[in-house]
């Protein structure tokens, strides 16, 4: 493997972050990096942005104010796989 060598500024919070999901792996902060750089290639094209789909969906909650929060979302997710699986959150007033 060739190996180049990078300087990143991050913020101390990220680097702790970093450090610690390093250490949980038994891994080097590089393997870390470089396994979620493969993961977010793996799930985001750029090429595939919609903004008109953005703009539609932004339009519409700015009628409507309604939205999912993120809160709720992340609740969701955790549940999965688990005997108390949640029902996919539904869109509701906010702010």
């Amino acid at each position: 493997m060739n190996l180049v060598r990078r300087t990143l500024e991050i913020d101390a919070e990220t680097d702790a972050r970093l450090a610690e999901i390093a250490a949980e792996r038994g891994q080097d902060v590089a393997a870390v990096l470089a396994e979620a750089i493969a993961l977010l290639d793996s799930i985001v094209d750029p090429a595939g942005f919609d903004v008109v789909e953005d703009r539609r969906r932004l339009d519409a909650f700015r009628e409507t104010g309604e939205a999912v929060p993120l809160g709720d979302v992340k609740d969701w997710i955790a549940s999965w796989d688990t005997t108390d699986e949640l029902p996919r959150p539904a869109p509701r007033k906010i702010g």
